[in-house]
C-alpha cells in the first residue's frame, strides 16, 4: 500500500525531472522556434484596410421644383456668418422700430424635425433637412425671394427622433454647398443643380462616433478645402473640395471622439491653425499639414460639448459649455520653436456657461446667454470675464443670438424675437415680438442676408424682413 503523503512528496519530483530531460533532448537536435513578424490580420484582428466598410449611401438624384434663385446678393454662407464671428456688415440698414405686430413675415416654409440652421448664397437659402417619411439626410435649396424649393436630393440614413434629426448649418463656396448629417455623412452638392458631388462616410471611413444626439460639426471650408473633425483614426482631415479627396490627415488624438463643436480657423504666431475640442481636451492642427501644433487637456466640456472656441486676439480663444462646465479664457504663446496654451482664467457656471451657442466677441466685450439652470439671460462680460450687465427678466432658453447693424438679434426657445442695442454700456430693447408661430425649440442659428433675417424652430422656416424701409 502506498503512502498518500509519499505521492504528494515524490510525484512533482519525478515530473520536474522529466521536463528537463525533454528539454534537453529538445536542444540537443538544434531546433530553432521561427518567431514570424505580428502583421495585420495574422492574430486574426483584420488590419484598417482589410474591415468590411459598407459603402456610403447612394443620393437618389437631384429633384427640380421650379424655383428660382433671387437677384439679391447677400450672403451669410456658413455657420456664424461670412467672418465666422456671427455679425453681420453690410447690406441694408436695419430699422429700429416696428409697427405692433413685428417685422414683416416674406415666407415660410415646413421642414422635418431638427435644429438645422440655413446658408444663403446667390439668392439661394440652403438647408440640410431630415425626410422622416423617406429616411433620407435631404439637402433642400430655397429661393431668398419667396421660400420657392429650387431643388432637392438627398441619400438614405436612418435617423431616429432625439430631440430632432437634423443639426448643422452647410457651407457655400462658389459653385460648391458642403454638408454634415446627423450620422457623420458629409457631402459636396452642386449649388446650381443639386447633384452630389462626393459624399463620405466619417464613421466608415475614420472610424469617428456619432455623438449622442449626434452630429451638430458645421462643415469649415478654407478655399479649396473642406475641414472636417471624425475625431477618429485622424482628428481633423482636410479634403478637396472637388473631388472629397484627403490632402491631409492629422494624427489621432489619444481615444478623444468627436464632440458637437465647429472647427476654429486662426493665426497666430505667423502660423495658420484650426483649433478643434475633442471629448478629451483641445488641439491645434497646422493648416498646412495637420500636424500638432499644440494640445491640452486643461479645457474639457461636460456632457454635450457645443460651443465653438470664440478667438479674442492676440492668442487668446474664449472657450465655453455647459451642464455646469463653466468657461475658460486660455493664451497662447510661442517659445523653443513651438507654441504652448495657459489658462488666463476660469468662470464657474454660475458666472457664464453656454449648453448649445456660441458667445459673440464685439467691440472688445463677450454677449451671450448663460444657460445655468434657471438663468438664461444675456450676459455682456469685458475681456477678464467681469459680467457688465444681464437682461434681467428677459430670458431666452437655449435659443440663438447674433449681432447686426449695432443691434443684438435673440430668439427665445418659443419663437420671441428681442432686438436690442450691442452696447456694453446697458441693455436696452427695441424690441419683442412672437415671430414663430407655436414654436417648439427653436435653437437653430440664424442668418443674414440683404436684411432678411431666415430663422427656425423644430418643424417650421420663416424668412423676415428687418430691413428699414
Amino acid at each position: 500500500m502506498i503512502n498518500k503523503g509519499s505521492v504528494e512528496i515524490v510525484l512533482p519530483s519525478v515530473l520536474a525531472a522529466l521536463g528537463v530531460v525533454a528539454l534537453g533532448l529538445w536542444l540537443s537536435v538544434g531546433r530553432r522556434m521561427e518567431f514570424a513578424p505580428r502583421l495585420p490580420g495574422a492574430d486574426g484582428v483584420p488590419s484598417r484596410g482589410d474591415l468590411e466598410q459598407e459603402p456610403p449611401p447612394q443620393p437618389t438624384g437631384p429633384v427640380m421644383l421650379g424655383g428660382k434663385p433671387s437677384s439679391l446678393k447677400g450672403s451669410w454662407p456658413w455657420f456664424r456668418g461670412p467672418r465666422l464671428n456671427a455679425i453681420s456688415t453690410g447690406g441694408p440698414p436695419l430699422a429700429r422700430t416696428w409697427p405692433a405686430s413685428g417685422p414683416e413675415k416674406l415666407w415660410s416654409v415646413e421642414l422635418g424635425p431638427g435644429h438645422a440652421g440655413a446658408a444663403i448664397d446667390q439668392g439661394r437659402v440652403f438647408v440640410l433637412d431630415y425626410d422622416p417619411a423617406a429616411m433620407a439626410d435631404t439637402m433642400r435649396c430655397f429661393s431668398l425671394d419667396d421660400g420657392a424649393e429650387i431643388w432637392r436630393n438627398s441619400y438614405p440614413v436612418e435617423v431616429v427622433e432625439n430631440h430632432g434629426m437634423s443639426r448643422t448649418v452647410p457651407a457655400v463656396s462658389g459653385p460648391y454647398v458642403v454638408s454634415f448629417g446627423p450620422k457623420c455623412h458629409v457631402a459636396c452638392w452642386s449649388v446650381e443643380s443639386g447633384e452630389c458631388l462626393w459624399l463620405l462616410d466619417l464613421v466608415g471611413q475614420y472610424h469617428a462616433k456619432v455623438p449622442n444626439w449626434y452630429a451638430g460639426q458645421c462643415p469649415l471650408i478654407d478655399g479649396d478645402r473642406v475641414i472636417l473633425a471624425p475625431c477618429g483614426d485622424a482628428c481633423l482631415v482636410a479634403v478637396d473640395i472637388k473631388t472629397g479627396k484627403a490632402v491631409w490627415e492629422s494624427e489621432k488624438a489619444d481615444n478623444w471622439e468627436m464632440t458637437h463643436v465647429s472647427i476654429l480657423p486662426m493665426t497666430f504666431a505667423g502660423r495658420k491653425m484650426y483649433v478643434y475640442c475633442g471629448s478629451g481636451g483641445v488641439i491645434g492642427v497646422s493648416a498646412e499639414d495637420g500636424r500638432t501644433l499644440w494640445r491640452t487637456t486643461e479645457w474639457v466640456g461636460k456632457m454635450a460639448t457645443c460651443p465653438t472656441p470664440v478667438e479674442i486676439g492676440d492668442g487668446r480663444i474664449f472657450f465655453c459649455g455647459g451642464y455646469a462646465a463653466g468657461a475658460r479664457m486660455m493664451q497662447l504663446s510661442a517659445g523653443g520653436g513651438g507654441l504652448e496654451i495657459s489658462s488666463l482664467f476660469e468662470l464657474k457656471p454660475k458666472q457664464f456657461e453656454s449648453e448649445q451657442h456660441t458667445p459673440v466677441f464685439y467691440e472688445g466685450h463677450l454677449y451671450g446667454v448663460r444657460t445655468k439652470a434657471g438663468g438664461e439671460q444675456l450676459v455682456c462680460m469685458d475681456l477678464a470675464g467681469k459680467e457688465i450687465w444681464n437682461s434681467g427678466r428677459d430670458k431666452f432658453g437655449r435659443g440663438p443670438y447674433m449681432i447686426a447693424d449695432g443691434l443684438i438679434l435673440l430668439l427665445n426657445d418659443q419663437g420671441r424675437l428681442t432686438v436690442a442695442e450691442a452696447a456694453a454700456d446697458a441693455y436696452r430693447v427695441l424690441g419683442q415680438f412672437e415671430v414663430l408661430e407655436d414654436a417648439h425649440d427653436a435653437w437653430a442659428p440664424m442668418a443674414l442676408a440683404e436684411g432678411r433675417l431666415i430663422l427656425r424652430d423644430l418643424v417650421q422656416m420663416k424668412c423676415l424682413r428687418l430691413a428699414a424701409l
